[in-house]
């Protein structure tokens, strides 16, 4: 098979001993994490197109968040460390843009206090995850984490998208522009609401596990 070449071709190149975290999958997942930093880059890089090529690499990135899943079950590599990265490095990616933008001022400084929300969840959900993690357990995605993570996407792309016509595109109407500036923000709510709500299902659920009690 083509793409068992290319995993024995990658651990060979990397000096792995197992090809078992360098496939595909896992390098989609990984490959969100320099997609960061060069949509930053771009943001704030002067000159044409620029704007627009941050909200295409977001985009890209946004995709590699179905495409590792799509290809670990298609072939068959489907493993805990590809789920515990994953879900790590969705969160440095989004939250990682929120912050970005906030800077840039595409969103106002009430929505610090809203991105610290944010955050605070992330890392306490991040600590169950890796508590869970050693002692066996992957927890699985909930659905409300997953209409959390939809929503942070649209959010992005909202607000990406503004700043790619305003910067590369200057017949666009201003209404248009703060249109989607303002949809980008009122999904970023909605986002925190959501972000929050599905942190404490994840702490009320698995909080047996930072106690080291069994479910009562």
């Amino acid at each position: 098979m083509v793409w068992d070449k290319c995993n024995f071709w990658l651990a060979r190149t990397y000096g792995m001993r197992s090809i078992a975290s360098v496939n595909l999958p896992n390098l989609l997942t990984f490959s969100r994490l320099p997609l960061l930093f060069i949509i930053t880059g771009l943001l704030h890089l002067p000159g044409k197109w620029t704007g627009t090529a941050a909200f295409l690499c977001f985009v890209a990135g946004a995709l590699t968040d179905w495409a590792d899943g799509y290809f670990a079950r298609r072939m068959g590599l489907v493993s805990d460390f590809g789920k515990l990265m994953d879900a790590l490095t969705d969160k440095v990616f989004v939250v990682g843009l929120f912050i970005v933008l906030l800077v840039m001022g595409e969103m106002g400084t009430w929505a610090l206090p809203l991105l610290l929300l944010i955050l605070s969840r992330e890392f306490l959900v991040t600590g169950l995850r890796l508590v869970a993690a050693s002692s066996g357990t992957v927890l699985a995605a909930e659905q409300s984490g997953k209409h959390k993570t939809v929503s942070q996407i649209v959010c992005l792309v909202l607000l990406l998208l503004g700043v790619a016509l305003r910067e590369d595109f200057p017949g666009v109407p201003a209404p248009l522009l703060a249109g989607l500036q303002s949809a980008g923000q009122v999904f970023f709510v909605a986002a925190t609401v959501l972000t929050l709500s599905s942190g404490t299902q994840y702490l009320i659920k698995y909080w047996h596990l930072f106690t080291g009690r069994g479910r009562s």
